[in-house]
């Protein structure tokens, strides 16, 4: 019998219905799930289900209960967001236990000693690798996000457990960390609903499933009754070739920028070559100093030694605006943090980027600026009601299309990619591969830095791999396996199939 049920759900905006129809039961002990691309209306329906929205129309029961007419129904069901969203200068038992009347820490009285003590057994059975009065800023990303799921346990009357793309930032071995804490949750007669576009993950823990595609249910059954392509092509609508290779078409050419002995606070003597032609893939666990390397050469973290040639010219080091106004952009992983306004419009985030394409006699030009945002609005495929709706309403991967697609406007001559496609669907993945594709083929210097090997194995000509800030290998991706690359990630010493 399914412990949450929604029937005929509807959820309907002013000139957009987000869902349709929509059917959806969710059984204890079960891992569902909740498939579809960036905009198919997952967002819509999470909201609904944790009380965040209502419905324009439909039935939603929870543990038989109506949670319309009863809203401490929603207490049994916890959501944690793909984005981090703890307090970084409070320690992590009070992150944990917030807010404080929820989990029993409330009233007149607080007894701090109590909620250490009680915080280090959700920290030994989540596997987090921190101390009680440890600083949230202190820890690793990958304690941040099981943090989160911890946190959502210490509610005593969860039941359903939505988790959104958890494995995003994290590494195979966090993953396993991960799966083995939804595995607990099942074993307690809880249920996990699972969002995420990584196919293997799907796969490899859910047991149920449910496709929603413009805002309607397309597809629904046991994980088990249904094939990876069979899947994609539910929540895509056709078929896509996942096994396509995106690495560019032409011949390498020279060096257009030359590292050397570049150090860091995180990083020690990284030196290598990005040519012209192709995509240069970095591959190495969360807190190898990846983006350590690439936010020094941008200018964004302090070089302590080394030296950056481009076109054989001196590179300046420390000065991020000097780095955009010379050609080169880094395209963060944190978009909402780094990449967006998210409380303006989308005219407005690409526009504030291209003031020389739009600037006419008397300041800013909004015919202008109107032609050249349009431009990149189709350019790119950016899927939006109108560019003056609020970029942050717009799914990941039209925010990510809009962010390139702004980047690409003031023609540079090196991008640097982090994580481009964290949280992103496998459509719009393959159309930022492709735009990643053309701009290589076309002169532009492109550097992929990402924790995904086949990301990596279909886009990157060549791929260097880092440990513990240090390189450890360079290779040719066509001839390499990905056990050689595995194993210089981990730091194995790297000798077969090197460059």
């Amino acid at each position: 019998m399914a412990y949450l049920e929604i029937r005929g759900l509807g959820r309907d905006f002013p000139g957009v219905v987000a869902l349709n129809d929509v059917d959806l039961k969710i059984e204890l002990g079960r891992t569902h799930i909740l498939a579809g691309e960036n905009g198919a209306g997952k967002s819509t329906l999470v909201k609904i289900l944790t009380g965040a929205d209502r419905p324009t129309r439909g039935e939603v029961r929870i543990d038989g209960r109506d949670p319309l007419v009863d809203p401490s129904a929603y207490r049994s069901v916890a959501y944690v967001p793909q984005e981090l969203t703890l307090f970084a200068q409070m320690t992590v038992a009070e992150n944990l236990f917030m807010p404080f009347d929820r989990s029993g820490h409330g009233g007149r009285l607080f007894n701090r000693r109590a909620l250490m003590r009680e915080a280090q057994t959700y920290l030994e059975r989540f596997g987090i690798e921190a101390r009680p009065s440890d600083l949230v800023a202190h820890i690793s990303v990958s304690d941040q996000q099981l943090l989160q799921i911890a946190r959502a346990s210490t509610n005593n009357e969860m039941k359903v457990l939505i988790l959104d793309e958890p494995t995003s930032a994290l590494t195979r071995i966090e993953v396993d960390r991960v799966f083995r804490v939804i595995r607990d949750f099942l074993d307690r007669d809880h249920a996990v609903v699972f969002i995420s576009h990584k196919m293997e993950e799907v796969f490899e823990i859910g047991d149920d499933y449910t496709v929603l595609r413009n805002g309607e249910k397309v597809e629904s059954g046991r994980v088990a009754d249904i094939t990876e392509a069979d899947l994609i092509r539910a929540m895509s609508g056709r078929h896509l070739a996942i096994d396509d290779h995106f690495r560019p078409g032409v011949p390498v050419g020279d060096a257009i920028m030359e590292v050397r002995g570049l150090s860091g606070a995180r990083f020690q003597d990284v030196s290598f070559d990005l040519r012209r032609g192709e995509i240069l893939g970095f591959a190495g666990l969360v807190g190898a100093g990846r983006s350590e390397v690439m936010q020094s050469i941008f200018g964004y973290l302090k070089a302590s030694a080394g030296r950056v040639t481009v076109d054989g010219k001196d590179w300046p080091l420390n000065d991020p605006s000097r780095s955009v106004a010379n050609g080169m952009l880094y395209l963060s992983e944190e978009r909402k943090h780094h990449g967006i306004f998210p409380m303006l419009s989308l005219r407005e985030n690409i526009g504030i980027s291209i003031f020389e394409l739009t600037q006419g006699p008397l300041g800013i030009s909004q015919r202008r600026e109107r032609e050249a945002v349009t431009k990149i609005i189709e350019d790119y495929g950016i899927k939006t009601a109108g560019m003056g709706k609020r970029i942050s309403n717009l799914s990941g991967g039209n925010q990510q299309k809009a962010i390139i697609g702004r980047a690409m406007a003031t023609r540079p001559r090196i991008l640097i990619f982090d994580e481009p496609t964290k949280g992103i669907d496998i459509r719009t993945k393959t159309e930022i591969y492709r735009i990643m594709k053309e701009l290589a083929e076309d002169g532009v210097g492109v550097i992929l830095v990402s924790s995904e090997i086949t990301e990596l194995r279909r886009c990157a000509s060549r791929i260097i791999t880092m440990h513990t800030g240090h390189i450890t290998g360079e290779f040719d991706t066509a001839t390499t396996e990905t056990e050689t690359l595995v194993g210089a990630i981990f730091g194995t010493e790297a000798r077969a199939d090197a460059i």
